[in-house]
């Protein structure tokens, strides 16, 4: 690996393309080769798991609307397929309804790091240009390699959060690299169509903060549209605010340290192997990825504290991201407010530990469901709970080893005659490190569980054996990659949408 140490440069600087961050994604994007073994196969769990979580959103409205604005762009050849369709429509549109469908539910993978992620986002657009463009398999394939590569890269380098900037400023980044390995573009072409996406994907994370809004599930499916709509703008040989990241009026000068920023991009080198996709996880619960422990946490301790009515208060400790993100420590009243949005919800730790701990499990949308939330005991007990940043969880978040890294806590539980009941996790149970990791068949079995009575099990498996063949797929049979679903189900919710402009 190499580090590559990007900070800002005055105009007069005249920064060589070479030495720009923009240039260095693009070239390992364009150096991408074929993928090992570890690798082809971690992909092809990602196909699956975006399949399975983009299946069981497409009678949630976001999802239908961003469905409704794409199928209204229908008509192009060969065009790329949206999900719960039979209809093609332009690449960028099914990248926007595909992606949305996608995180919806906040149920796919998952990277953290100095920032947040969810590497999957790059999947629709990558699938949507290699239909329409005429790609095999092998070509999607060594996309979403790198696009993985890059995206985990820079979530690794380069933190945003801390300045308030939403996180697919990187996600936009990641695909145009994605799109660039795919179509086996120059790196100039795929330099320019990085700097375009950044610059146009740029938004500030009001869209996760207070009351948070259907916005979440779009932000993503934006920022794979513009990066399509930038890698053409590229092959046509248009050029882009340059450099984006080190210019004086640039990324870094004006959007995160200043002109004294100075941060370190890990990069792998020319031939070596582009592994970044095995460093991520996914998520067996539908949530906040740093409430996927807490939940499996909730379950064990609810056997350890007798009624809850007892309870008197429950204290999180936990990391300085998810006290900050999803805690008390994001000072949101929504985070409290039984009539929040489901949005919203899923970025509650305290409400999602009232529920877990409640139930003894947790549901995709019987667990957010609004008289779910509005149940007085589960408001009494959700008030009694807050979390509190601990430097040592802190620092086990940020733990270079992979192996290392926890994204727990620990809870405290005081019942009313000041019983302490205590335990903690570090990782998920379905975490590469947890007691129970995902494997090809659990990937297998959170499709066929979300897609029960919506894809018949004899589809179910065409669909499996397709993704788990996708290296051998040629151009026609990319169509596979859609699993086939009731239509007119689909299509009787839409028809109740209200009309837009298109």
């Amino acid at each position: 690996m190499i580090d590559h140490h990007v900070r800002v440069h005055p105009s007069a600087d005249r920064l060589p393309r070479e030495d720009q961050l923009a240039w260095k994604l693009a070239a390992v994007a364009t150096s991408t080769g074929e993928p090992d073994g570890d690798t082809l196969a971690m992909a092809v769990n990602r196909v699956i798991d975006n399949a399975a979580v983009a299946v069981a959103s497409l009678l949630r409205r976001p999802v239908a609307v961003a469905r409704a604005q794409a199928t209204a762009h229908g008509g192009a050849a060969p065009g790329a397929s949206v999900f719960g369709t039979n209809t093609r429509v332009s690449p960028e549109w099914a990248a926007w309804a595909n992606g949305t469908a996608v995180r919806e539910l906040d149920f796919h993978d998952t990277y953290l790091a100095a920032d947040y992620s969810h590497p999957g986002d790059n999947i629709p657009p990558l699938l949507a240009v290699a239909q329409h463009t005429g790609r095999t398999g092998a070509d999607l394939l060594r996309g979403i390699i790198a696009a993985y590569e890059v995206h985990v890269a820079l979530v690794k380098g380069i933190c945003l959060h801390e300045h308030r900037i939403d996180h697919v400023a990187h996600l936009g980044a990641a695909t145009a690299c994605g799109l660039g390995a795919l179509l086996r573009l120059p790196t100039e072409t795929v330099h320019q169509a990085v700097q375009q996406t950044v610059h146009t994907t740029t938004a500030t994370r009001q869209s996760r903060k207070g009351e948070i809004s259907s916005w979440k599930a779009y932000a993503p499916a934006f920022a794979g549209k513009a990066a399509v709509e930038a890698v053409d703008r590229a092959m046509r040989g248009e050029t882009s605010p340059s450099p984006v990241y080190e210019g004086e009026d640039g990324f870094l000068a004006w959007m995160l340290d200043g002109p004294r920023s100075d941060y370190t991009v890990r990069l792998p080198a020319p031939g070596e192997p582009r592994r970044a996709i095995l460093e991520t996880y996914t998520k067996e619960h539908s949530a906040e990825y740093q409430a996927q422990a807490i939940i499996d946490l909730a379950r064990r301790l609810r056997e350890k504290t007798g009624p809850l009515e007892r309870v008197r208060s429950i204290v999180l400790h936990t990391s300085h991201h998810t006290h900050h993100v999803i805690g008390s420590g994001a000072n949101d009243p929504q985070k409290y407010d039984p009539t929040a949005s489901r949005e919203t919800l899923d970025h509650s730790l305290p409400y999602i530990f009232a529920v877990a701990l409640e139930d003894g499990a947790w549901h995709h949308e019987r667990s957010y469901a609004p008289d779910r939330a509005r149940r007085p005991g589960t408001v009494a007990l959700w008030r009694r709970i807050t979390t509190v940043e601990d430097p040592e969880w802190t620092r086990r978040y940020h733990d270079p080893d992979p192996g290392r890294r926890a994204f727990g806590g620990r809870a405290v539980i005081t019942l009313d005659d000041g019983t302490a009941v205590e335990d903690e996790l570090a990782v998920a149970d379905a975490h590469p490190a947890g007691a129970r990791p995902f494997d090809r068949p659990g990937y297998a079995e959170k499709f066929r569980t979300l897609t029960e009575n919506v894809v018949t099990p004899a589809d179910q498996d065409r669909f499996i054996d397709a993704a788990e063949h996708l290296a051998e797929l040629a151009t026609s049979d990319l169509d596979s990659l859609f699993p086939a679903v009731e239509t007119d189900a689909v299509a009787a919710y839409d028809a109740h949408l209200p009309k837009g402009v298109f």
